[in-house]
């Protein structure tokens, strides 16, 4: 399968670059894979489209302020760090920016002597292991000197940080969001429970290569990066009896989805894991464990399309992509909404 299959022309002016105020207030286009039919609704509509006793499934993972500016120890020249993965309690794995001359060895240091930091390790594809030292608590020290690292087609700064994490983010470890869920409040969570619909999370951090593009012209020779998740009793339990019982497993978000297929047995049932998962989902893909989905609009030839491309099929889903650039959906991160059920 090509990668120019996935491929799509977006206007720039339709790449939001601000969330709205009311974060139920995005447009929801639903895709109905039975009928083919395509509904424009508003986020706030999504408890119509919920039935009791099925499982909305929502990744927990909250955002770290993950980029941080700093300067090389000898030369003072500027440099950039996008924390990527904890490696244990003072080792992460960055990208840096520029990096390319930063050898193993090479130091740096942030917030005027708070923290310093060594490359210990050049991967292949790039990325640095560093060494931080510091005093006190990495928590506040990171929450003090880092940013939010918002993607790169957003150019307008966030005036609430709060905005770019879902209401139910708990715990720490992404260096971007998983975006579906950003359109939830916890008014309609509740409503959505009082309708007899039941929520489970998983924990999914998200890595930066949600972003990076798929740079092979033929997709499955793509090498995807892997992420950190974990799949607790409770959920496991909550999701397999829904399955028991006849209930749909609704994933919010495609780090939703792909915690749950790399878990899934061959029955769709979930057991207690956690690990680190490399999968990639295209078209051909057989879904063990998801009915349905909630998801952003994606940018084009990007994993993430192909993802839902594999839940639907690939004309439908760029058909319905035409249809979103004609009735002026907003595109990406802080964009709409599309249900695919």
């Amino acid at each position: 399968m090509d990668i120019k299959d996935f491929y799509y022309d977006l206007p720039q002016e339709m790449i939001a670059q601000t969330p709205l105020s009311d974060r139920t207030a995005s447009k929801l286009m639903v895709l109905n894979r039975k009928t083919h039919e395509i509904s424009h609704k508003h986020f706030y509509d999504i408890c119509d489209y919920l039935n009791p006793g099925d499982c909305l499934v929502m990744n927990n993972t909250r955002v770290i302020p993950a980029r941080l500016y700093g300067v090389k120890e000898n030369s003072g020249g500027k440099i950039e760090f996008l924390l990527l993965k904890r490696l244990n309690i003072d080792t992460w794995e960055v990208i840096l920016r520029p990096g390319k001359k930063a050898k193993v060895g090479s130091r740096f240091i942030f917030g005027d002597g708070l923290l310093c930091a060594e490359i210990i390790e050049v991967r292949d594809d790039g990325n640095r292991i560093v060494k931080f030292e510091f005093k006190g608590v990495w928590e506040e020290l990171l929450d003090k000197l880092g940013e939010m690292p918002l993607p790169p087609y957003i150019k307008e700064k966030l005036e609430d940080k709060n905005r770019y994490q879902t209401v139910y983010s708990k715990i720490e470890g992404s260096a971007a969001a998983p975006t579906a869920g950003l359109h939830f409040t916890d008014e309609l969570l509740e409503k959505i429970r009082q309708k007899g619909v039941k929520t489970a999370f998983v924990t999914l951090h998200v890595g930066l290569g949600t972003f990076r593009p798929v740079s092979v012209d033929n997709i499955e020779d793509h090498h995807m990066h892997s992420e950190y998740y974990e799949v607790s009793k409770e959920t496991a339990d909550i999701i397999n009896e829904t399955r028991k019982t006849g209930g749909r497993i609704v994933a919010v978000g495609t780090t939703s989805v792909r915690t749950l297929e790399s878990v899934a047995a061959a029955d769709g049932t979930i057991p207690v894991q956690s690990g680190d998962t490399q999968i990639f989902i295209y078209p051909g893909y057989k879904f063990k464990a998801v009915d349905a989905l909630i998801t952003n609009f994606h940018l084009p030839e990007s994993t993430l399309l192909m993802l839902i491309s594999a839940l639907y099929d690939r004309e439908h889903i760029m058909k319905a992509y035409e249809v979103a650039i004609a009735e002026n959906y907003r595109f990406f991160s802080f964009g709409d909404a599309m249900l695919i059920e």
